[in-house]
């Protein structure tokens, strides 16, 4: 049986689907572990249970990455609202009552919960203790190493979301009464050092994917290893702490004390992924996802974990990712076979511009055009570009009347990523790139390029300082991980994350408003992006394309696919035909071409209220926690929930930005108060 498969009948067979809230949670240790921890394939199928938690849609099945991937210069979700809502995280700013972060916050814990009751049932049971078979044995412990590293992985979520949060390595099932339940809420310092040091013993035991059934679906020792460094540099970033004396505070950016030891293990750990060569970076980057979207799974390369979706069953990777895809009555129709798709996990509309022309990743990432139920591509001017990483249009057909739950995997971890860890946390702990740092990040700018010479040349002019070389593997995350959930959390933890918002904020809003004649901020913006100063103030408005036609009496389909997926990965819908380089460059968009369609980008509606005569409320509101427009067209920024005029010294003194959630009302109810929010919650 495919190991999809098994982990959706651990959601029925634990009883997932009816688990009560957390603090409340029916505990798993309520089936018979005096059976299920005396056979290895009863333990095996408990340890299903756990994993099944990660499927949850309130998690990694959709919540995280559609509600919880924050606003940065990568990832964007637009907003025209001026009124804050229970789920306005993404541009932070919600309601102190933080009702939608419940189901997450709850399902996390449920994930801890599974995960503590198999470990300390494992752990006590006879036929661990007892095991004398080596092969035996070592099997035991690679299920206890995968349990306690889905636990990490649980609990390093909590943390980087909600800050300090109720920590235990303790079944809450082993409670005699209520108010064991009631888990004391931990400094995420602590939490993070509880769980390093967890798994830097487990994952000794524990077998790399190469030897493991199912592969990079199941944890293994270098996923191990990776999550060790990936807390390990979360833990010695910067973070934003609470103001204990003052809960209207939006508190400040504070990293350890003793950082560079958190750095020095993620660097440790990291190396121990690269030494082991296990994994490698053979296969070209669009492929690693187009793989993915027809169901490939490939042992030894990028991925290094991928979270097991199943078919029409489990998780909303491609659906909530690359073009919107239409549906009539319903259903889509031929030659559009693979019904409804949202495409709701967008990219900033100017993420293209960071990417030299080279780079093999732009053109497949950013998406510029969505499908209508019979197929037809239509052009996507609008404040976000499609996140082409994933797509339902990228592999077979599950049914022209389906919508989610595509059951393609997500790659919770990439060697890419583990090869970017190192190479920022030896930079940090040499105080400069060493020969190996510099190594690890020409291995990722090489796939995108391959042109030795020009990485080469890169590489040179970036490792002249510390500074430069942390700037050139950040910029190497942010074209690497777009959609992946991991900008926002970069920037945090090197403290990045006011500047970055306030410059995306600039370059929206001066766009915007250079249509009505001239903008204050595209300059700086510009110069800032390292481009000539007049970049944004020209940048494409003008788009020339090809596209199917629509005549009155039917459509008239041009048959312009590349049939290729190196080009295009469906190889069956008509696509959109750019003119060359029209995309990036102004000095071709000019005049008229027999055979091509026009259309404005950035100056349309969607950016310019012509009405009011000003940027859209989408464009002054879609960071609205942090930076927004007044009634009277000033912008402002927002520290401590006070609003303040901005102007280009501000930019010395940016306030937090408030990225941290709020504690549920939920739970703190149930908590009798003990449980509060601050960062002016």
């Amino acid at each position: 049986m495919k190991l999809k498969k098994l982990f959706i009948l651990a959601l029925v067979a634990f009883g997932f689907a009816s688990c009560e809230n957390f603090l409340e949670v029916e505990s798993p240790s309520k089936y018979d572990d005096e059976y299920i921890f005396t056979k290895k394939s009863e333990i095996s199928r408990a340890l299903n249970g756990v994993y099944a938690q990660l499927l949850n849609g309130n998690t990694y099945g959709n919540y995280y990455l559609a509600n919880l991937c924050l606003n940065s210069d990568v990832d964007m979700w637009a907003s025209g609202t001026e009124t804050a809502t229970d789920d306005s995280y993404r541009r932070f700013d919600s309601t102190p009552l933080g009702s939608a972060g419940s189901k997450a916050w709850n399902a996390a814990y449920v994930g801890v919960e599974y995960a503590n009751n198999f470990i300390a049932k494992l752990q006590e049971s006879d036929y661990y203790v007892n095991c004398e078979d080596e092969d035996e044995k070592a099997e035991l412990e690679q299920m206890l190493g995968e349990a306690k590293v889905l636990r990490a992985v649980f609990y390093h979520d909590l943390v980087v979301l909600w800050g300090d949060v109720p920590f235990s390595m303790t079944p809450t099932s082993e409670a005699d009464d209520n108010t064991a339940l009631l888990l004391p809420v931990t400094d995420r310092t602590a939490i993070h050092d509880a769980l390093i040091a967890d798994l830097k013993v487990a994952s000794e035991k524990m077998k790399f994917a190469s030897e493991l059934d199912y592969g990079v679906e199941r944890v293994s020792k270098e996923f191990a290893w990776g999550m060790i460094a990936r807390m390990a540099l979360t833990a010695g970033g910067y973070s934003l702490r609470p103001d204990k004396a003052n809960a209207k505070n939006y508190g400040t950016m504070e990293r350890p004390a003793n950082y560079k030891e958190y750095y020095q293990t993620a660097m440790e750990y990291a190396g121990k992924v690269i030494e082991s060569g296990t994994h490698t970076l053979a296969k070209p980057f669009n492929r690693v996802f187009i793989d993915e979207c027809n169901y490939i799974v490939t042992n030894n390369d990028d991925p290094i974990f991928e979270i097991p979706f199943a078919k029409n069953s489990t998780g909303s990777i491609g659906y909530i990712h690359g073009p919107s895809g239409a549906v009539y009555e319903g259903a889509s129709v031929a030659p559009n076979i693979w019904g409804a798709s949202n495409g709701g996990a967008c990219l900033s509309a100017f993420y293209r511009f960071f990417f030299d022309e080279a780079d093999k990743r732009r053109d497949f990432v950013n998406g510029l055009w969505d499908y209508t139920y019979n197929g037809i591509p239509n052009l996507r001017n609008h404040l976000t570009v499609r996140n082409n990483k994933w797509s339902k249009f990228w592999g077979p057909s599950l049914g022209v009347e389906t919508s989610g739950n595509t059951g393609i995997n997500y790659p919770l971890m990439r060697y890419a990523d583990v090869l970017l860890m190192y190479a920022e946390a030896a930079n940090e702990v040499n105080e400069g790139p060493t020969a190996e740092a510099i190594d690890a990040l020409k291995q990722v700018r090489m796939r995108a390029f391959g042109d030795a010479a020009k990485v080469d040349a890169y590489l040179a002019g970036v490792q002249g300082s510390k500074e430069d070389f942390l700037k050139a593997v950040l910029d190497e995350r942010k074209l690497e991980f777009g959609g992946e959930n991991m900008r926002w959390r970069d920037l945090v933890r090197n403290n990045l994350y006011s500047e970055a918002i306030a410059y995306s904020f600039m370059r929206y809003y001066g766009v915007a408003e250079a249509m009505a004649g001239g903008s204050n901020w595209t300059e700086l913006v510009s110069v800032y992006d390292g481009k000539e100063e007049t970049f944004y103030d020209y940048i494409p408005y003008r788009i020339y394309y090809k596209a199917t036609t629509v005549n009155n009496d039917g459509v008239t389909h041009t048959n312009n696919n590349p049939q290729n997926v190196d080009i295009y990965p469906n190889t069956t819908l008509d696509v959109i035909e750019f003119y060359p380089n029209c995309l990036y460059e102004t000095e071709i968009n000019t005049g008229q071409y027999a055979d091509y369609q026009y259309s404005d980008f950035f100056i349309n509606s969607s950016w310019y209220d012509e009405g009011i005569g000003r940027p859209s409320d989408s464009v002054c509101y879609s960071f609205f926690g942090f930076m927004r427009i007044n009634p009277q067209g000033v912008v402002q920024l927002v520290r401590n929930g006070v609003e303040e005029m901005f102007t280009e010294e501000s930019l010395n003194n940016l306030p937090v930005v408030r990225y941290i959630l709020p504690y549920p009302n939920d739970v703190i109810l149930r908590s009798g108060g003990v449980y509060k929010n601050y960062y002016g919650y």
